[in-house]
């Protein structure tokens, strides 16, 4: 399957550095909920308005700091990816760690996707306790204001808030500020609360805390707490985070940031490392060169120093933006303009803008903070705008939505961000939400499970066979005939031999995700049937508690005469295509048996194109082009079709 020309060296393993520093992340197998917890819906608001009493620290603020950071989860008592605890998000890193189990992340794919010029970067190593910063040690300075026992403060979510409480009234006192009733007197203590190292990412923090207080909102926690903030319109005194004496420097010219979320540029290196080798990216001239298409989201599986240690290794591999859980901090590390090593499929790669968030995706309670799902958000607003991307699933993709380019590398393709990734949360704060946008005779479905009562069983969580703990999640499970009790759909390619799928957290093979769309194949009762890997697959979708909601696009069938419709993993041109200079590409149909009487929606029209991307010097960097390919949903995983092969139509026609 590799190119006959002379290739660039296969790359050594090479150990990756391990440290704990600026924060750490880590993995815990999910707690269970402390003995005797309060099960009363509204226990969870008595306890922040009590706290807000006991310390003086204004409601509306406590609710304020804790939805950013937990949406006021707590999370059955385990810790998140930064180590903290509760709905007030109180770290202690130090226990986390010594709690933690082994963690690895999934999969053995080439980042780089790309046959000639394979790759195979080394794993990053477990994170030490050393060197811990104040930032991730705000549970025992919590413990010592209140008085309350560490394991209490950990598992109790009462005792959790009277913890946050009393850290926000002490930073207030450490400012030299009253304890005032106004909310708007407390922009400094809560500016100081994620434990920011500058004076940029503590405002964006305090500036989302607000920005929540004036809107409100209301939620039902996955431990069935009601809570709800009542929209208050606030001006914060913003000159109090002066007191906080964090360094205001500049912004670096090369970030490409909206102004509304903390950005710093951590380069990565692109450096020749001898013997034709180098890395760790490739240079281009994107969107001139190549259109951007695609935003992948990713998982760290790595703390955040440890990502930062990897992304400026020149002998690992690259992605554009790295985003830190405990505020949303973000370091850039690419221009846009250049390409990524980061999806496994290099025509995605050569076609998109990476973005890595820190988490654990086989650990459901290592939970995505909501400061950073915010301010990943408004940087996907920006870069949609900046670059044309719509801002819907077939073009902000998950990693594991990414299609091994051939046969041989679909089974080991990466699955994060995985089912616990809140795809509909997110595109709510992109301001793109799943609704309905047909009756039941449009043709199409758009997966939309309600994240917090939508608990389907997963397995391998904290090791093989492994039960995951109950947690919201937003995918759904497909069966092979409208009945729980059916067989799951088989996947041939990510299963070679038996296909058979599983409830695996990292089997993506009988899955289908929020905003992901598909033709209708069937409806029986409560459930709906959906073509699926040439496959009629089936799902629960009662009219009480909906997994999915009516659409109407367009979609791909085969032509008249065909018996089956072939499949692609990139869209690359045809061997006529390629000048004398470039090897041809081999064009070759993924496993996937696809009757040609099934209908797939369809994602994007694109110009097949391939970037030769094989010297240091980027000079000698081409881009071919060629035929014409419909991007669609096959599975879990987008795919390719060539226009030729398929019609196209109107859903429901």
């Amino acid at each position: 399957m590799r190119e006959s020309s002379p290739q660039r060296p296969r790359r050594a393993r090479r150990a990756a550095v391990a440290t704990a520093a600026a924060a750490v992340a880590l993995p815990l197998l999910s707690g269970s909920p402390p003995a005797g917890a309060d099960s009363d819906a509204t226990a969870l608001q008595e306890a922040f308005a009590d706290a807000a009493e006991e310390y003086d620290v204004p409601e509306s603020v406590l609710l304020g700091v804790s939805y950013l950071q937990s949406r006021w989860d707590g999370h059955r008592g385990a810790a998140s990816v930064s180590g903290g605890y509760g709905p007030m998000h109180l770290t202690d890193a130090e226990t986390a760690l010594a709690e933690a189990g082994e963690h690895h992340g999934h999969g053995g794919e080439d980042p780089r996707g790309d046959e000639s010029r394979p790759l195979d970067p080394a794993e990053p190593e477990p994170a030490s306790a050393s060197a811990l910063p104040a930032a991730l040690r705000t549970l025992p300075e919590a413990a010592e204001l209140t008085g309350l026992p560490a394991g209490e403060l950990r598992t109790s979510e009462a005792a959790n808030v009277r913890g946050g409480a009393a850290l926000l009234a002490a930073a207030q006192r450490e400012l030299g500020l009253p304890a005032s009733d106004d909310p708007a007197d407390w922009y400094g203590a809560v500016a100081a609360y994620a434990g920011a190292e500058t004076r940029e990412a503590a405002e964006v923090f305090a500036d989302e805390v607000y920005a929540v207080i004036n809107e409100g909102t209301s939620r039902v926690t996955a431990e069935g707490r009601r809570v709800v903030l009542e929209p208050l319109a606030v001006t914060p005194v913003t000159a109090a985070a002066d007191g906080l004496g964090l360094p205001a420097a500049p912004r670096d010219p090369e970030v490409e940031c909206p102004r509304s979320v903390s950005c710093e540029w951590i380069p990565a290196p692109y450096e020749e490392l001898g013997d034709g080798d180098y890395g760790n990216h490739d240079l281009a001239d994107r969107p001139a060169s190549q259109a951007i298409d695609y935003i992948v989201i990713h998982d760290t599986e790595a703390t955040w120093q440890t990502t930062l240690d990897l992304v400026t290794d020149p002998t690992y591999v690259s992605w554009h933006y790295s985003l830190r859980s405990s505020d949303g901090h973000i370091a850039q590390h690419l221009s846009n303009e250049d390409v990524g090593w980061h999806a496994g499929n290099w025509y995605v790669n050569a076609n998109s803008i990476g973005l890595e968030h820190e988490g654990f995706l086989t650990s459901p309670d290592a939970w995505y903070t909501e400061a950073m799902y915010r301010t990943s958000a408004r940087l996907v607003r920006y870069l949609s705008r900046q670059y044309d991307i719509p801002l819907d699933r077939h073009h902000i993709i998950g990693h594991d939505n990414v299609q091994g380019p051939v046969n041989a590398s679909v089974a080991g393709m990466h699955t994060d961000p995985g089912p616990y990734w809140d795809w509909s949360h997110y595109f709510e704060l992109l301001g793109a939400p799943f609704r309905p946008t047909a009756g039941p005779g449009g043709g199409i479905v758009t997966i939309a499970p309600d994240y917090d009562s939508h608990a389907p069983v997963f397995t391998d969580c904290g090791g093989s066979g492994n039960p995951c703990a109950p947690h919201g999640s937003a995918a759904v499970r497909l069966h092979t005939a409208p009945d729980a009790n059916a067989p799951l759909v088989s996947d041939i390619a990510t299963h070679p031999g038996d296909g058979r799928s599983s409830t695996g957290v990292n089997d993506v093979g009988a899955r289908a995700t929020a905003g992901q769309q598909f033709a209708v194949a069937g409806r029986e009762g409560d459930w709906t049937a959906i073509w699926y890997l040439g496959q009629q697959a089936w799902f629960h979708n009662p009219a009480d508690a909906p997994t999915a909601v009516n659409a109407r696009g367009w979609v791909v069938t085969g032509k008249d005469g065909a018996a089956t419709i072939p499949v692609y993993g990139r869209a690359y041109p045809e061997a006529a295509a390629y000048p004398a200079d470039v090897p041809a590409q081999p064009v070759v149909p993924l496993a996937y048996q696809i009757p040609a009487d099934q209908e797939y929606v369809v994602g994007q029209r694109t110009e097949s194109e391939y970037y030769r991307a094989v010297t240091f010097d980027p000079a000698n960097h081409q881009v071919v082009r060629g035929e014409v390919y419909y991007q669609i949903q096959l599975g879990h995983r987008i795919a390719y079709v060539r226009a030729a092969d398929v019609e196209v139509r109107r859903s429901g026609s």
